[in-house]
């Protein structure tokens, strides 16, 4: 017969995979909702059919993993939470141009390796012979201590930090998710306590015990998923299950301390050998989450090559040697957003402008002036010659008069001349 221990990994397994992958379909559903602002804020999300394939497919894995919880133990089963984190990545890199890399490759080898140590040094779920013997274990005073931390930090976090900084930083949203999620998978073990000895034939429901179990696991898993959400429609999946994940790992091995007193290991080699594991799994997501910030820091870096704003509010062009002519353009581009008149002149002001776009400038602007001179000249050699017509009786002189003479004009000034507006 397979051991208990073994069937609660081949479910974890399952439930870790479409985790992962319910992470991924969720972040698509978020973004897909959002219009202009973030969809947690005005539920628009709820509207969204991806999000909630996403949800589904999240029922599913917690679904597997609850099972899991019943045939192994919690410091067994939430560890191998890393192989969802793989999943996610690997998902996000295909669905939602989140390139993985030679870091995240490593990474993800390192979580396996973490966790098939995890597996190998687990120990044996903790015998119960009724519900109300984990009543005893969760009505301890030290882990009623933990649970009353993990209500004042929660709301401290949720009220009290301004909502421009949860927005900024992660750990804000994702801090709660993981410690009250590491409340939830403590109260879900005394429930699926409760349903495998009912199955086995003693009837846990007669005890008012069981339907604490559920009601408080019902709270923190929504609470739990409420603030997930929030960190994802915020930020991108591979920082944010790295993260989520660490946190609600370690948060859950603390509790899980607490309220069994213990790792219940066979010796102290396993309880090293289980440490190490943890230790491996972390560095794993830690490389795993580096990949994913330089990947960010090279698109960055490539935004600026190509003409990019850069992050620090410098100007690209004064960390690139552009040629001249790149910066006068930008110069007639900004200038164009002026008056006509200034406009012409704008270049030619400027002392380092562009010879060439000097020249242009004033051409057109002493073009048009000229015109306009040209024409006011001709009207008054007409005028002039209408009446030396008259006088003189010939009506064809000041035709001839009119003919013979030309408007004069000054040559161009030379365009090293700059010239100063006057003001309009």
């Amino acid at each position: 017969m397979v051991d208990n221990k073994y069937i609660g990994l081949a479910m974890a397994v399952v439930g870790s995979f479409a985790i992962g992958t319910s992470s991924v379909i969720t972040k698509m559903g978020l973004t897909a909702s959002a219009d202009g602002t973030a969809s947690t804020d005005n539920m628009a999300y709820l509207r969204n059919s991806m999000w909630w394939a996403g949800m589904g497919t999240l029922v599913v894995g917690e679904a597997a993993n609850f099972g899991a919880y019943t045939f192994a133990p919690p410091i067994m089963v939430t560890p191998l939470g890393a192989l969802s984190v793989i999943v996610g990545a690997i998902f996000a890199s295909f669905l939602l141009n989140e390139r993985l890399g030679h870091l995240g490759r490593v990474g993800c080898a390192l979580c396996i390796l973490g966790s098939s140590i995890i597996v190998l040094h687990a120990p044996n779920d903790q015998e119960l012979d009724t519900v109300t013997q984990f009543l005893e274990y969760a009505l301890e005073p030290g882990f009623l201590l933990y649970c009353l931390t993990v209500v004042v930090f929660s709301l401290i976090m949720a009220y009290g930090v301004p909502p421009a900084r949860a927005r900024t930083n992660p750990l804000v949203y994702i801090s709660i998710a993981s410690l009250v999620g590491s409340v939830s998978v403590m109260f879900i073990k005394g429930f699926t306590v409760a349903l495998k000895l009912t199955f086995a034939g003693q009837n846990q429901f007669v005890y008012s015990s069981t339907y604490v179990f559920v009601a408080v696991s019902v709270v923190c898993v929504v609470v739990q998923l409420n603030y997930a959400n929030k960190a994802l429609d915020l930020f991108s999946v591979n920082l944010v299950n790295p993260i989520y994940y660490v946190g609600f790992c370690t948060a859950t091995i603390v509790a899980s301390l607490i309220l069994f007193k213990g790792f219940n290991t066979t010796s102290f080699a396993d309880t090293v050998s289980l440490l190490s594991g943890f230790v491996v799994t972390f560095l794993g997501v830690h490389v795993l989450n580096l990949a994913m910030l330089s990947e960010r820091a090279a698109k960055e870096e490539g935004a600026e090559g190509l003409g990019g704003v850069s992050l620090d509010g410098g100007s690209p062009w004064n960390h690139h040697g552009h040629a001249r002519r790149d910066s006068g353009s930008r110069r007639t581009s900004l200038n164009a957003l002026r008056t006509p008149l200034f406009g012409a002149f704008a270049l030619g002001a400027e002392p380092g402008a562009d010879a060439e776009g000097e020249t242009l400038g004033m051409h057109r602007l002493l073009e048009d002036v000229y015109e306009i001179e040209g024409e006011g000249d001709e009207d008054e050699d007409e005028d002039a010659d209408e009446r030396t017509g008259l006088r003189a009786g010939v009506g064809s002189r000041g035709g001839s008069s009119r003919s013979s003479r030309a408007p004069s004009r000054s040559p161009l000034p030379s365009p090293n001349i700059r010239i100063s507006p006057r003001p309009v």
